[in-house]
């Protein structure tokens, strides 16, 4: 980059580290002050994954921590990637409901070569933040809260038998049975107040 001062002097401006330009901040001629960005110069083949989690989430993360990543197809493969840092502090952030959320920055790192991304691509990640080799578990549309914990309706003879359940881990998805299932139970999705302990139900 060369800036003409008004003296008409040339003046060469180096950049501070090697790279490639990822974007021009000044499209066009003009007088700039001194200190005004000129260029964001970076490493495609550097790349890191930031992730803004609810500072519930970021809670359970460490250094460490597997991160899997998908790319909505535009990868031929699932890269992974190893958190690096999870950032001290939160910031405030307005969800697309309006509502305020206290987010952390949590940045990762490839395990080996960065997949073919640029510079502020979106990717979906998982942050794996337990996982064990055999678990038995239940879909979360399957138990319900009642007075005595959770609980899950099992199809036992073309009736609803309510079954009190012991879970452990849990994601949007699906809950670990720690008691009270058994691999192998046919059981109610998302029951309603129709359903009993006693009443038939079909399907």
């Amino acid at each position: 980059v060369v800036a003409a001062p008004v003296s008409g002097a040339a003046t060469t401006l180096r950049a501070p580290a090697s790279g490639r330009v990822l974007r021009r901040l000044e499209e066009s001629q003009r007088v700039v002050p001194a200190g005004t960005p000129l260029v964001e110069i970076g490493d495609p083949d550097d790349l890191e994954i930031v992730v803004d989690l609810r500072s519930e989430d970021a809670a359970l993360v460490r250094p460490g921590t597997r991160m899997l990543l998908d790319g909505g197809g535009a990868l031929e493969e699932q890269p992974s990637a190893t958190v690096h840092l999870v950032e001290p502090a939160a910031f405030t952030k307005v969800s697309a409901l309006g509502v305020e959320e206290q987010r952390v920055n949590v940045i990762g790192r490839f395990d080996g070569r960065a997949p073919p991304l640029g510079d502020g691509y979106r990717v979906d990640v998982r942050i794996v933040v337990w996982e064990s080799p055999d678990v038995l578990r239940v879909p979360s549309g399957a138990v319900f809260r009642d007075a005595e914990g959770w609980a899950a309706f099992v199809v036992e003879g073309g009736r609803a038998r309510r079954r009190p359940l012991t879970l452990g881990h849990q994601s949007g998805e699906w809950a670990e049975v720690l008691s009270g299932l058994s691999a192998g139970d046919r059981v109610v999705m998302h029951p309603s107040d129709r359903i009993a302990d006693g009443v038939r139900v079909e399907g």
